[in-house]
């Protein structure tokens, strides 16, 4: 009789992932087994406070019960018919993300990048068909720095190298011009754009807050071009900058939103455009689609999100636990981090060089129990689940402190 094979180790497991797992990311070396909440536990029984959320996917934290509930609920039922035919989920999906957003429709899909490739094409067909661009001419501007995904389409208008080098040749049609420089992209928009796709915070590039009024720019200037307003929301929306929206922070309503992670609520994978019926109505049959998107189960769970969502409790609770972030990072400020951006529960925190890079601070959190990421340079980010306690985010913003030294 066979005996059963040993639970692996940490180290054995990620030894293991090395032979077989393409090496596209370098996480912390932390092997993560069981989650409730803030916090997160390794196959040793470690834990660690989430810091992170899964790039915001998790703002709900893990395992929330109403959106475990929603999906066990739709498992027992139905999972996927594909879009070949209706299923029972879809409309109260659909009418409650679009009353949610204040837009008309809604085009499901499944990743964030999804949905940028998504909005790109319809804010191209939009073009043609309703602005009067000549075919094949239309032109997309979009912001240095950026951060919309990994397709080809994507990385071929990103200005970070890493993501570019090796990839091309890129498709044509995007302008790229200076985040928070409105005359920069006055200067871009002519007679063959379709639209001006950015993020209201850009996560990525370090937590990038733009300046008081620039997001009423953008959405004056593109009123005035005649072009569209499309707003990357992906990880800036959904409650974490203490508002439903980013934008919202400026009282502006895009043309178009593209949202994912959180949509999902750290279960599935569920993104959509949403729009106005002017814009998204330029699809027909056959000219777009996903197996996957809009499926039942992503349908239940993404519901479960927005329910959430329309309490206001955790666009509060972001708000108002913003306001411990920023005060605790202020105190830090000269004594170890140099500089920080913040916009409700999400910043990005700039070390001192001389103390470490990103990746050494945030494995030096990691052995204080405290989970982070590091993005370029000597910058982290911090963007904890909602869901997390005033006195958690002060453990984490201690366990900061300490390996500042």
């Amino acid at each position: 009789m066979t005996a059963p094979a040993r639970p692996r180790t940490s180290e054995q497991l990620i030894r293991a992932e090395e032979p077989v797992l393409a090496h596209n990311y370098h996480p912390l070396p932390v092997v993560v087994a069981r989650a409730e909440g803030s916090w997160v536990e390794d196959v040793e029984g470690n834990r660690y406070l989430d810091m992170l959320a899964g790039y915001s996917a998790l703002n709900f934290g893990h395992r929330h019960p109403a959106l475990v509930e929603a999906a066990h609920r739709q498992l027992d039922r139905l999972t996927l018919t594909s879009r070949a035919f209706h299923n029972d989920r879809l409309a109260e999906f659909a009418e409650r993300l679009a009353e949610l957003t204040g837009m008309d429709m809604v085009l499901p899909m499944n990743t964030g990048a999804e949905a940028v490739e998504s909005g790109i094409k319809v804010a191209r067909k939009w073009a043609y068909d309703v602005k009067g661009v000549p075919e094949g001419r239309a032109t997309i501007v979009v912001a240095a720095e950026n951060f919309h995904g990994r397709t080809t389409t994507i990385v071929g208008f990103s200005t970070d190298e890493t993501a570019r080098t090796g990839f091309g040749p890129f498709t044509p049609g995007f302008k790229v011009v200076p985040y928070n420089d409105l005359a920069a992209l006055e200067a871009a928009v002519d007679d063959t754009t379709a639209a001006v796709l950015i993020e209201p915070v850009q996560g990525e590039a370090g937590v990038i807050v733009p300046d008081d009024g620039y997001l009423a720019g953008v959405r004056e200037l593109t009123r005035r071009a005649g072009c569209l307003f499309v707003a990357d929301e992906i990880q800036s929306g959904l409650g974490r900058t203490g508002r439903t929206l980013a934008v919202e922070h400026e009282d502006v309503l895009p043309d178009v939103l593209l949202l994912g992670k959180a949509l999902g609520g750290g279960i599935v994978p569920v993104s959509a455009v949403v729009a106005r019926r002017e814009v998204l109505g330029v699809l027909r049959p056959g000219e777009h689609g996903s197996t996957f998107g809009g499926n039942p189960l992503a349908a239940a769970v993404g519901t479960a999100v927005v329910e959430l969502l329309e309490t206001g409790e955790f666009q509060r609770r972001a708000a108002e636990l913003g306001v411990v972030l920023r005060d605790g990072l202020a105190d830090l400020v000269g004594r170890g981090v140099t500089g920080f951006r913040a916009r409700g529960l999400w910043a990005g925190v700039d070390v001192e060089p001389a103390l470490g890079t990103g990746r050494e601070i945030s494995e030096r959190l990691m052995r204080e129990g405290v989970l982070v990421k590091d993005t370029h340079g000597s910058t982290i980010r911090l963007a904890p689940p909602l869901t997390i306690t005033a006195e958690e985010l002060r453990s984490a913003l201690g366990a900061l402190e300490k390996v500042l030294v």
